[in-house]
C-alpha cells in the first residue's frame, strides 16, 4: 500500500484519500494523484469508500486547460472573448497566434499585445512560456492594441492628441513624443497628470483657448515624399543613424511647424479664469503627479484618451542651439511664460515688468505682418568651425580661451559691504576690504590691513548664490548661502553700482561651481549679468526714445499676472512696460525668447519641486524643495528654508522600499533620511536620480542616451 498524508479533514489517518495536492508526489513511486476537476471539493466519505485515481507524469502532462481572452477592437465596436484550450507549456507568442487564428478576422496584428489586467502588467515576452508568467485559467487577458490616442497638453497650453505607446516605460514613451514633436534632449522632459483636486478646482471654469485639440494624425507628419531632399519640409527632421543629430540645421524645415510660433497672449479675463494663487502645499499637490518613468502609461492607469501634461521636468536645459532646437526653445519659453503669468514662481515687481516687455516683444514679432524669416541663419559646418577654434589655440591668436590655462588667476579687490543675519539684531551694512582670489573672498578692515590676516574667509564651492537687486532703487547685493556641517549660513554682500556687481556675482557663480577667474567662461557671464541687469532696468538706453504710449496698441494686462495688474491702472502699466521694452526692442525673435529662458532661470526659485516629507527623528511634516543642484528643507509653517544640502556634497542615496524611506549621505559625515507624506517615495527617488543622470552629459557625446543607465539611477530596486 502507498502512504499518503494525514487528511486534513479529520484527526485520523486518511487511507487512499482523494483531499491532496498535486504537488503531494509519492515519494519513489513517480506517480501524482489526480486532484478534483473544475476546483470541486471531494467527497471525504467517498474518497473512503473507493481508492484514489492515479494517472502518471506523462498522462499528466497531456492535460490541457481553457483559458478566455478579451480582443479590444476598433472604436464603435464590442470588444469580443474568445476561450482556447492550450497547455501551461504553450509560448505566449504561440498563444497570441491561436487567438488570431480563431478571430478569423483579416487586419494587422502587429501592434497587438497581452495585457493582464490583474496582474497591472503587459505579457510582452512572448517567448516565455505561460507556467512562467503565472498565467492560469483564471487569468483575466485583453488583446489590445500597444499604441493608442493620448490626449497632451504642450507646455504652450495647446491640446495635441497623440498616437503613443502604452506599453514602453513612460521615459521611451516621451522621447517617441519628442521625436515626433522635434524636441531634442527628451531626458529633460515628462508627463505630469493633474490630481484630482486641481481638476475639481478647474472644472468650474472652461476655456475655448484651452479645450481646442489639434489632432496630430491630421497633419501627417511622418510621410515624406520619395525622392524630397533630407531637408524636407516635414514636421520630423531626418537624423544621422550613427550620432542623432538633425542632418540640417532646423531652419531649413521648421517653418511649416505649428510649435515653433508663439500662443498670443490671452486677454485677461480668460488669464483671470486660469490664475490660482498657489500655497507650499498646493504645489506639493501637483509635484505629486510626475508619472514614473519606469512603468509604462498602462501600468500606471492612464486609458485611452486620457490627458496628461507635456513639462520640462528637469531644469537643465543642455546644449540649447537656435540651428537645431526652434521647437525646444520656444515651448521652454511658453513654460516659464506661463509660469511667471500664473505665478508658479515667484518674482519682485521688477522682474515682471522685464519679462511683461519681453513678451510683448515676443508677441509683436510674431504676430507682424511680415513673414518670419528662418532661413537667414548663418549656415557654419561644424567640422570647419572646430577645426578653425583649433588653428587659433595652436596658433595662440586667441588669449580668451586659454584663460584657464594661465597660472596667474585674475583676482578682485574693491570696498563692499557686508552683513550677517542673525537673530535680534539690527545691525546695517559695514564697509570692508574684500579681495577675491581663487574660490574664496577674504575680507578686512580696510585696505592698510589686507597684508595679514582677513578677519574671516569665505569658501565659496559649493554655496548658493541668490541675487538681492532692485536696478530702480540702485540696489545691487549679492546673498551667499555658504554650506556647513548641519545647513547654510547666511551672508550678504553689497554692491554700489552695476559694473561692481556684475564682477563679483560672475565670480562668485564660477566660484560656486569650483571655477576661478581665470576659466574662459568669466567674461560672458560678465556680460550676461549686465545684459540683464539692463533689460531689468525701466529708464531708456542712451539714444533712445520712449514710443508714444498714447499710439501704442498694447492691452498691458495680458503680459503681466492677474494679482500684479490689479496694482496698477492700465495705462500706468502700460507705460512701463513701454520704458521697459526700449531694452529689448533691437532683439530678433529667437533672441527675446532666449533672454526670457535666461532670466526665468536666475530667478530664486527656478526649477524647485516641492515635497511634504517627514523627516527620521522628527514629529512633524515639513517640506522638501528639490531643485537641479540642492535640497532645501523648509519649515512648513513659516515657508521659510531651514538647511540646505548640494548634489555636489552627495556621497551616496539609497531607498528602503519596504519602509519607503529615503537615506542619503553628504560630506563631513552628514546624513539624512525621511520618508513622503505627499507622494511615494519614487517620485523623489527619481527626481534625485535624473539630476545626477543629467549632470554626466557632455558635448562630447552624441545624443543616443544611455537609456540603462537612467533606469540605474531612477528605477530602484522594488
Amino acid at each position: 500500500m502507498i502512504n499518503c498524508f494525514s487528511c486534513q479533514r479529520c484527526d485520523r489517518a486518511a487511507v487512499d484519500c482523494t483531499a491532496v495536492t498535486l504537488s503531494e508526489v509519492c515519494s519513489g513511486s513517480g506517480i501524482f494523484f489526480s486532484p478534483p476537476r473544475n476546483g470541486q471539493r471531494s467527497n471525504h466519505l467517498d474518497s473512503i469508500k473507493r481508492p484514489a485515481v492515479m494517472v502518471t507524469a506523462a498522462e499528466y502532462g497531456n492535460t490541457s486547460w481553457e483559458l478566455a481572452v478579451k480582443v479590444d477592437q476598433k472604436e464603435g465596436e464590442e470588444s469580443m472573448r474568445f476561450k482556447l484550450r492550450i497547455k501551461g507549456d504553450l509560448h505566449v507568442g504561440g498563444l497570441m497566434l491561436k487567438l488570431v487564428e480563431k478571430i478569423k478576422t483579416q487586419q494587422d496584428w502587429s501592434d497587438h499585445a497581452l495585457w493582464w489586467g490583474q496582474r497591472n502588467m503587459w505579457v510582452l515576452k512572448t517567448h516565455w512560456t505561460l507556467d512562467k508568467y503565472g498565467i492560469q485559467s483564471d487569468a483575466d487577458l485583453c488583446y489590445t492594441p500597444q499604441h493608442k490616442p493620448l490626449l497632451l497638453q504642450l507646455p504652450n497650453m495647446k491640446t495635441v492628441k497623440m498616437t503613443v505607446s502604452y506599453s514602453n516605460v513612460v521615459f521611451k514613451a516621451v522621447a517617441e513624443i519628442c521625436r515626433v514633436l522635434n524636441i531634442r534632449r527628451p531626458e529633460e522632459v515628462s508627463l505630469l497628470k493633474h490630481t484630482e483636486d486641481c481638476k475639481k478646482k478647474k472644472k468650474k471654469e472652461k476655456n475655448a483657448f484651452l479645450d481646442e485639440v489639434l489632432d496630430m494624425d491630421d497633419l501627417n507628419l511622418n510621410t515624406v515624399a520619395s525622392g524630397s531632399p533630407a531637408h524636407s519640409k516635414t514636421m520630423v527632421a531626418t537624423y544621422d543613424p550613427e550620432n542623432g543629430m538633425p542632418l540640417t540645421a532646423t531652419s531649413l524645415w521648421f517653418g511649416d511647424n505649428p510649435f515653433t510660433a508663439s500662443q498670443p497672449n490671452l486677454p485677461p479675463a480668460d488669464l483671470a479664469k486660469m490664475y490660482q494663487a498657489l500655497s507650499l502645499e498646493d504645489k506639493t499637490t501637483i509635484n505629486a503627479g510626475w508619472l514614473d518613468s519606469s512603468r509604462s502609461l498602462m501600468e500606471q492607469g492612464i486609458q485611452e484618451d486620457d490627458k496628461l501634461l507635456l513639462r520640462f521636468k528637469y531644469h537643465v536645459f543642455f546644449d540649447l542651439n537656435p540651428k537645431y532646437d526652434a521647437v525646444r526653445i520656444t515651448q521652454l519659453y511658453e513654460q516659464a511664460r506661463w509660469c511667471i503669468l500664473l505665478e508658479e514662481i515667484d518674482c519682485t515687481d521688477e522682474e515682471m515688468l522685464m519679462f511683461a516687455s519681453l513678451q510683448y516683444h515676443i508677441c509683436k514679432l510674431t504676430t507682424s505682418s511680415e513673414p518670419l524669416d528662418f532661413s537667414n541663419e548663418p549656415e557654419i559646418d561644424e567640422v570647419e568651425a572646430a577645426l578653425s577654434n583649433l588653428e587659433v589655440t595652436l596658433e595662440g591668436g586667441n588669449t580668451d580661451r586659454l584663460l584657464e590655462d594661465i597660472t596667474d588667476i585674475p583676482e578682485l579687490a574693491d570696498s563692499l559691504r557686508l552683513f550677517r543675519p542673525r537673530k535680534l539684531s539690527l545691525r546695517p551694512y559695514k564697509e570692508y576690504w574684500f579681495v577675491f582670489k581663487d574660490t574664496s573672498i577674504s575680507y578686512y578692515k580696510n585696505k592698510e590691513s589686507s597684508m595679514g590676516e582677513p578677519i574671516e574667509q569665505l569658501h565659496l564651492r559649493g554655496c548658493e548664490v541668490v541675487p538681492d537687486v532692485n536696478v530702480t532703487d540702485k540696489k545691487f547685493g549679492i546673498k551667499l548661502l555658504l554650506p556647513v556641517a548641519d545647513g547654510m549660513n547666511e551672508v550678504y554682500i553689497r554692491c554700489d553700482n552695476e559694473v561692481q556687481y556684475s564682477k563679483w556675482k560672475a565670480a562668485c557663480v564660477l566660484a560656486s561651481k569650483g571655477k576661478t577667474m581665470a576659466y574662459s567662461s568669466y567674461r560672458s557671464e560678465v556680460k550676461k549679468i549686465q545684459s540683464f541687469l539692463q533689460m531689468k532696468s525701466l529708464a531708456p538706453s542712451p539714444g533712445q526714445s520712449a514710443s508714444n504710449v498714447e499710439a501704442m496698441d498694447m492691452v498691458a494686462e495680458c503680459f503681466v499676472s492677474p494679482r500684479y495688474a490689479k496694482k496698477h491702472k492700465s495705462k500706468q502699466l502700460t507705460g512701463r512696460i513701454q520704458e521697459a521694452h526700449q531694452h529689448v526692442a533691437r532683439l530678433s525673435l529667437m533672441e527675446a525668447k532666449m533672454r526670457f529662458i535666461q532670466a526665468w532661470q536666475s530667478l530664486p526659485e527656478f526649477g524647485i519641486k516641492y515635497y511634504i516629507v517627514r523627516f527620521r527623528g522628527s514629529k512633524k511634516d515639513e517640506i522638501l524643495g528639490i531643485s537641479y543642484n540642492r535640497m532645501i528643507r523648509i519649515d512648513m509653517s513659516s515657508s521659510l528654508p531651514v538647511t540646505t544640502w548640494r548634489f555636489a556634497n552627495m556621497k551616496q542615496w539609497n531607498v528602503n522600499w519596504e519602509i519607503r524611506q529615503v537615506a542619503i549621505e553628504f560630506d563631513q559625515n552628514v546624513s539624512i533620511a525621511f520618508s513622503c507624506v505627499s507622494c511615494d517615495c519614487k517620485v523623489v527617488h527619481e527626481f534625485i536620480g535624473g539630476y545626477i543622470f543629467l549632470s554626466t552629459r557632455s558635448k562630447d557625446q552624441n545624443e543616443t542616451l544611455d537609456e540603462e543607465l537612467f533606469h540605474k539611477l531612477t528605477g530602484g530596486q522594488e
